[in-house]
Order: structure tokens, then C-alpha cells, then sequence
């Protein structure tokens, strides 16, 4: 399950990699706000037939409260206030140079997990945080002699904020299948952005079939399959982890916008990538052991029967999702902080 989380996680990073360089074009002929509101509507048709297929359909009004208020929080700033942001900062630079600052994701995420929700680093995974850093800086630098603008790199600043307050309200959400988060989420934030926009645009943004068509074929891919891989990822890996993979996704973008706008291959970019991989090889070889308490708890998910899951109301037919109960225990085993080891860690 952890070797498929991160390969769930890189998935992810690709397919929202390749959003900002095919987003480019549709920029510039869509308002951020109707373009964010077709991403996030085609994100929701992609993945409705999945979540439909679900036995576990839930609606948002009755899950318990906690859970419903992170998926409202997620909604308000990875759905609306994040892509806005973002598109708005790419209608003022180079899609190159956005994806090099969407790097900044990885900083609020770490910042956010280690002060406020509890998603604690190794000295391994914060050696390797540091080496996905130097490679984001080394694109930083590539990027600003590119010329992205303070205004450009001030709005994707802003949206990686919100996604890093996405980042781990969604890693923190149970009772709720991470199709049926991801459909919901699409739903509500692309009306709204798409409402918002239609309203402020009073009919001076034509709506051509292909670019509809196209805007909806991207957030299905890049925004719909690739957020369902994320949070599939972040409930095993936690938040910080799983965005220190997913911080592979402004290489993506950069090495897509070489191959399909023509940017050049330069030698500092090459080292960049390098570097990354070396430091996600070094997470992946991560071990994280001590004893620790589970209090009882009572929540649905998605799960298989594992160490943490030894009921048997359900036949053991791999990944599946139900409610079920867990009792107090105490014991040590490798983990990761998932939806079950949120726990304090001492000096």
C-alpha cells in the first residue's frame, strides 16, 4: 500500500503538471475565473462514474460535522480561491515560469504540517524536503531570468497558500471516498468560479465549443483523476509527504513546455531534475518506527485488512471502503502519518 501511495502521488504530479502548459493557451482566451470553473466541472464529470459505482455514496450534509467542514474549507481554497489565483498569474507570465513557482506548494504544505496539523518529518524526509527545495530554487533562478513578473509570482504564492491548506484538510477527511471528495469538490467550485465569471465577463468572453470542450477534457484529467490520486495518496502518506512527491509537477509542467511550446533544455534544469529525483528516491527508502497509542475511533475510509484493519464484516477483496470501528491499541510499526497516526512525537 505505501510503495502504490507514492506511485499515486507521482501520478497525480504528472497529470497536474501538464495542466499549466495546456492551460496556456485557453488563458488567453477564457477569464481565470471561467477557466477555473470548466476545470473544476470537467474534474467533477471525470470522475462521477467512479464515485457513483461506489457502494459508500455519502452526501457532504451528512457526514459527521468535522469532516464536513474540512471538505467546505478544501472546497473554498483548493476549488475556488487557489485555481483563480493560479490563472490569474498565468495570464501575466510564461507558463515555464508559473511552473517554477508552483514549487512554493511545498513550503506552505511543510510549514503548515509542522506548526499546525500534526503531520511530523524525519531527519530522512526533512533532508529530502531540503533536496526538493534546492531544486525548486535552481528552477526559481532558471525562471527569473525568464521574467516572471512580482504580480505573476505573488497570485501563484497565493494559490499554492490555499493549496497547502487544501493539502491537509483533505488529508484529514474520512466518511468520504476521495472520488466522491473530488466530485463534490468539482461540483461546488466550478459553479461558483464559473457563475462568478460568467456575471463579471456580462458576455464580453465568448464561449467557442472547443474551448468548453477543452477546458472540461483537461480538468478531467489534470484536476478530476489527478486530485483523486492525491487524496488516495495523502490519506496513506499524510499531507507533507505526499506533496513532497507531488512537488515533481512544476518539472512536469516545465519539461511539457519544452516539448510542446519549445522552451529550451538548459544544463541547470537537468540538474534540477536530478536532484529531485534523488531526494524522492531518498523519501521512498524513509522508515519512521516507535511505539505508539491508537484511541478508539470509529470512521469510514478507504482501506484494505491490514494491521489496522483485522475486521472481517467485509470479505477481504482488496482495497475497499465501509464504515468500521477500531479499539484502543498500543504497539510500534513502521508508519506513515495517515488517517490512524496523527499522534504527537516527542524530542
Amino acid at each position: 500500500m505505501r510503495r502504490t501511495a507514492f506511485w499515486m502521488a507521482l501520478a497525480s504530479a504528472l497529470l497536474f503538471g501538464a495542466a499549466t502548459p495546456v492551460s496556456k493557451p485557453l488563458v488567453e482566451r477564457l477569464s481565470p475565473y471561467i477557466l477555473a470553473g470548466l476545470l473544476y466541472l470537467g474534474a467533477s464529470l471525470g470522475v462521477l462514474g467512479l464515485a457513483v459505482r461506489e457502494r459508500a455514496w455519502v452526501v457532504p450534509w451528512r457526514m459527521e460535522r468535522a469532516s464536513a467542514v474540512r471538505l467546505a474549507g478544501a472546497v473554498l481554497f483548493g476549488g475556488v480561491l487557489g485555481p483563480v489565483a493560479l490563472l490569474a498569474g498565468l495570464s501575466l507570465a510564461r507558463a515555464t515560469s508559473v511552473s517554477v513557482w508552483l514549487n512554493l506548494e511545498l513550503m506552505a504544505t511543510a510549514v503548515l504540517g509542522h506548526l499546525v496539523f500534526h503531520d511530523h518529518l524525519t531527519r530522512r524526509s526533512w533532508l529530502a524536503a531540503g533536496g526538493v527545495l534546492a531544486a525548486a530554487l535552481i528552477l526559481a533562478w532558471e525562471g527569473a531570468a525568464q521574467g516572471a513578473g512580482l504580480s505573476a509570482v505573488g497570485l501563484v504564492a497565493a494559490a499554492c497558500l490555499c493549496w497547502g491548506i487544501d493539502n491537509h484538510l483533505t488529508a484529514l477527511i474520512d466518511g468520504i471516498t476521495p472520488a466522491q471528495s473530488t466530485f463534490w469538490k468539482g461540483l461546488v467550485a466550478g459553479a461558483t468560479n464559473l457563475g462568478l465569471g460568467l456575471a463579471l465577463s456580462a458576455g464580453r468572453v465568448p464561449l467557442t465549443g472547443w474551448s468548453v470542450a477543452a477546458a472540461l477534457g483537461v480538468g478531467a484529467l489534470s484536476y478530476g483523476l489527478s486530485i483523486v490520486l492525491y487524496i488516495s495518496a495523502a490519506q496513506q502518506l499524510g499531507a507533507t509527504r505526499s506533496q513532497l512527491i507531488f512537488s515533481s509537477a512544476p518539472f512536469w509542467g516545465v519539461l511539457l513546455s519544452i516539448v510542446l511550446l519549445g522552451d529550451p533544455l538548459t544544463p541547470r534544469l537537468v540538474f534540477a531534475v536530478v536532484l529531485l529525483a534523488a531526494s524522492i528516491r531518498l523519501l521512498v527508502s524513509e522508515r519512521h518506527l516507535h511505539e505508539h497509542t491508537h484511541a478508539s475511533q470509529e470512521h469510514t475510509h478507504e482501506h484494505s485488512h491490514d494491521l489496522h484493519h483485522q475486521h472481517h464484516e467485509v470479505p477481504a477483496s482488496g482495497p475497499h471502503t465501509h464504515g468500521h470501528a477500531h479499539t484502543s491499541v498500543t504497539h510500534a510499526h513502521a508508519h506513515e502519518p495517515d488517517l490512524h497516526h496523527r499522534h504527537e512525537h516527542g524530542r
